[in-house]
């Protein structure tokens, strides 16, 4: 056993003792690289033996040296700061790590949360997350404990409330003999007078001539021109007030038009809109619905219910879903969970073309009758002209002759198939039967209203079909648009069609 304590020391140690020697060997050089004394025992030794040139050469070894052990000195304490720094920045970012997950472990808790309460949501149109704010500490409560408030009265409060004011409703004396004609110049007059707002009476005929062919009707240009205030005058002026519904950026959904039902409360959140459209189905006024800055959203998203239900054969079909199921103490007019969209509405939008609005697609205006309002009218005297009370009914009798007794003639819509043969070929781009079927009911409309076929056709086109050129490449279609030009004096004389040419030639300026 002692031979092999002795074999392992002597193994060992040889490893050991080598290792000891080149650690002494290392100090003991660090010691001799700057042993000062030793340096100044060698210079005074040599001091008698050195001559003036040999003492410039040790000066210069002496300054050398002396750098050198300096860059040595130096590149230790740049070293040691540096492990220092780095011992430091590991020790931030360990804790800043741990601070990370300790965060990212709250938010994981916060979305459960989150998650929780938007299972909640089980009605169709859902629950509204800002509605959570408003509920009082008691609802809070309640809801935590599981408990649910039995409602003894309506989730519909201004609905109910319609259901009480309009029981013993009775209709007014309605003017029922006024004319087509009549209607627009006691409208522009009327405005006038009553309101200071100045319109041209052609502006008027179109206005007025559009509620024959959609229930959308867009008011576009730039702001300040009367576009707001001719709806609001419309209003005004059949005694019945618009509906202002301004548009907020966030629309995104059927909901800010119609409301929600809260789960919360148990309460549906009516908005102004479904309250009107409630009260209307209590009496034959027409009633005008402004959706101001319409396209400061984008109007497909909020409005594409409407416009798919608007469109419908059979006003039977004009039904939206408000509600999922049926309470018995709903408003009488909302059957199971719907309501009937009423005949005597109208909606009205108007747009502004800048770069803080949304451009309205094809789908929109194919669906609706873009009017544009680009100046503002010119003042004129008029004697004082009352309101009027009107009914839906006669209103759409009167729009009804005007399209019975003036009907398109073949010869226009003849030329109207050429044209639209000649815009296929050109430019790729097709009327459609939409388009054509708001023609048959918006040109009769316009002549009742005491403007012209060749006027009526003119807009239509200028508006609903070569607008459709602005989705062009407008430098690719340029040399073709004065060819249409010359078409369209070729078809409907040189003396017409001024409103298409002249939105042509914009059209081309702007290449």
């Amino acid at each position: 056993m002692d031979t092999v304590f002795k074999f392992l020391f002597d193994f060992l140690g040889q490893f050991f003792g080598s290792l000891w020697s080149i650690i002494q060997g290392l100090f003991a050089g660090i010691g001799s690289a700057f042993d000062f004394p030793a340096y100044i025992n060698i210079i005074n030794a040599y001091t008698t033996e050195l001559g003036g040139l040999a003492w410039g050469i040790a000066i210069l070894a002496i300054v050398l040296l002396i750098a050198v052990l300096g860059l040595i000195v130096w590149l230790i304490i740049v070293a040691v700061k540096k492990f220092i720094r780095s011992h430091r920045r590991r020790k931030d970012t360990d804790s800043l790590v741990k601070e990370v997950q300790a965060l990212n472990k709250e938010v994981m808790r916060l979305n459960l949360e989150k998650d929780k309460i938007l299972s909640m949501k089980v009605s169709q149109i859902g629950l509204n997350p800002n509605e959570i704010a408003e509920l009082t500490g008691e609802e809070i409560e309640a809801l935590n404990n599981g408990e649910e408030e039995q409602e003894n009265g309506s989730r519909f409060y201004k609905l109910t409330e319609i259901d009480q004011l309009w029981a013993d409703y009775v209709p007014p004396v309605y003017d029922n003999d006024i004319t087509l004609p009549e209607f627009c110049d006691r409208f522009r007059l009327f405005a006038c007078s009553r309101l200071g707002l100045y319109y041209d009476i052609k502006l008027i005929r179109l206005f007025v001539a559009s509620f024959a062919s959609t229930r959308l009707i867009i008011l576009q240009g730039i702001s300040g021109t009367g576009k707001t205030s001719l709806a609001y005058a419309f209003g005004k002026f059949i005694n019945n007030p618009s509906i202002i519904a301004s548009v907020q950026p966030s629309w995104r959904d059927r909901t800010e038009l119609f409301g929600y039902f809260n789960e919360f409360t148990k309460k549906f959140n009516e908005t102004e809109l479904l309250r009107a459209m409630y009260e209307a189905s209590y009496n034959e006024n027409i009633y005008a619905v402004i959706l101001d800055e319409m396209n400061i959203a984008r109007v497909e998203y909020y409005f594409a219910e409407m416009l798919s239900i608007l469109e419908m054969p059979s006003r039977d079909e004009w039904v939206v879903d408000i509600i999922p199921n049926a309470w018995p103490t709903d408003p009488k007019h909302i059957v199971n969970g719907q309501l009937q969209i009423p005949p005597n509405m109208w909606y009205i939008g108007t747009a502004n073309n800048d770069d803080s609005t949304f451009a309205i697609t094809d789908k929109v205006y194919d669906r609706a009758m873009p009017i544009n309002i680009d100046t503002k009218g010119v003042a004129f005297d008029a004697e004082d002209t009352p309101p009027i009370n009107i009914s839906y009914k006669h209103f759409e009798d009167i729009l009804n002759e005007a399209k019975a007794k003036y009907v398109v003639s073949e010869e226009s819509l003849k030329k109207v198939g050429l044209l639209d043969d000649y815009v296929i070929e050109h430019f790729r781009i097709a009327f459609g039967n939409r388009i054509v079927k708001q023609l048959r009911d918006f040109v009769p409309a316009y002549v009742g209203t005491g403007g012209t076929e060749i006027d009526g056709l003119d807009y239509v086109l200028a508006r609903k079909v070569f607008r459709k050129f602005e989705s062009l490449n407008l430098s690719y279609i340029r040399d073709e648009i004065d060819g249409l030009c010359a078409y369209l004096d070729e078809l409907f004389g040189e003396e017409n069609m001024n409103e298409s040419k002249d939105y042509l030639r914009m059209l081309k300026k702007l290449v």
